[in-house]
């Protein structure tokens, strides 16, 4: 992959909350890119983007839990994701900054990893479910429907899977392949697999 496919964006016209919300939703839309993660001071917030509504956990389950909010005063840094590519927007000790990953034929990659999400049960609403991990209780709301839980009494079976994307660079002296950049592409389940008998 050439460092080229990684491009700053400019992010001056984000000044509060609300601008901050608007570049998300105009970056979303401009290069086709359906999920938000971002992490806060007070927590983690999932979104997704659809009809140039940004919709966040916070506002579907309100009488849940204390899901923050999508705020620039706490946002430490924010993923706006797809399969087309990846926006991060983080904070430095000079303001924020932006850049865009964008996957082309020239790209090397390494097959996507599977990362598995916390969640042994759901329920959903409005787009999310609202996740739960076994006795501790723990909590979040990711934007992803339809998945299927194993509801035996047991089962420690987390369905929910983030798929992410290395891109490979070499040492033109060397010849060392490395992974030099990562990046968020999807959201996903995975039904349990049934036991092989014998």
């Amino acid at each position: 992959m050439s460092k080229q496919s990684c491009q700053h964006l400019d992010v001056d016209s984000i000044i509060d909350s609300q601008s901050l919300i608007s570049w998300l939703k105009q970056k979303a839309n401009e290069f086709h890119l359906k999920y938000l993660l971002a992490h806060a001071e007070d927590g983690v917030i999932w979104g997704y983007f659809q009809d140039d509504k940004l919709n966040i956990a916070h506002s579907i389950f309100p009488e849940v839990l204390e899901f923050p909010e999508l705020r620039l005063l706490t946002l430490q840094q924010c993923r706006v994701f797809g399969e087309p590519g990846e926006i991060l927007l983080w904070q430095t000790d000079k303001g924020l900054k932006a850049r865009l990953i964008q996957d082309d034929d020239n790209t090397e990659k390494l097959p996507d990893e599977v990362q598995i999400i916390l969640g042994t049960q759901g329920t959903e609403k409005d787009g999310f479910t609202l996740l739960s991990d076994g006795q501790q209780g723990l909590k979040h709301a990711v934007p992803l429907t339809g998945i299927q839980f194993d509801h035996k009494e047991k089962t420690q079976h987390r369905p929910v899977r983030l798929l992410v994307r290395h891109y490979i660079d070499y040492n033109n002296n060397t010849g060392v392949a490395r992974i030099f950049l990562s990046r968020l592409v999807s959201l996903t389940s995975q039904p349990e697999k049934s036991e092989v008998t014998k």
